[in-house]
């Protein structure tokens, strides 16, 4: 198979396409996402999983693990990991300065609007986790925020198949 028909095949793959799509709408320099997460300020971790094989798990997990000053919420658990969990944005700590939302996208329009509620203005929109309505209110909200960006290519330490695809972008010059 010569490299153009194999270059055709493979760009009608899917995850071909949704990376294209990633690297097109990828605009923020690791240094300003960066900012989001530091290990001084208290993060909320909205829609983290009670199932530790569940990607919200696996973030909130990376992010303790490595120092991170975490919260997790989710309205179906007490706990996680010995952790008090608490049942939604309203009742954490008046502390947490930043809200990490990894919810279904059905999901995540009302929790903007909770923690624009609670005060807290600087959130991170997990990638894939925006409905289309999502940066719209987040804007009428006057949040700062980020959006179709992973955490995890940007919360140090960057491992794994994340480091690899914040290679790739930097590559391409979107990071």
């Amino acid at each position: 198979m010569s490299f153009s028909l194999y270059s055709k095949a493979f760009r009608n793959e899917t995850p071909f396409l949704l990376f294209c799509e990633y690297v097109k709408n990828t605009h923020m320099k690791i240094d300003e996402s960066s900012l989001f997460f530091s290990k001084n300020d208290q993060i909320a971790v909205v829609g983290v999983s009670q199932n530790p094989k569940q990607f919200g798990r696996m973030v909130y997990n990376h992010l303790k693990k490595n120092g991170y000053n975490v919260v997790p919420v989710n309205p179906n658990t007490h706990e996680i990991n010995g952790t008090i969990c608490y049942n939604s944005i309203s009742d954490v700590p008046n502390t947490v300065t930043k809200a990490l939302v990894i919810t279904p996208s059905q999901n995540t329009d009302l929790v903007l609007r909770s923690i624009a509620q609670k005060g807290i203005q600087n959130v991170w929109i997990q990638n894939m986790c925006e409905s289309k309505e999502s940066e719209l209110i987040a804007k009428e909200l006057h949040l700062k925020y980020v959006t179709k960006k992973c955490a995890c290519m940007f919360a140090e330490p960057v491992v794994g198949i994340h480091k690899f695809h914040r290679g790739l972008l930097s590559f391409f010059g979107k990071i």
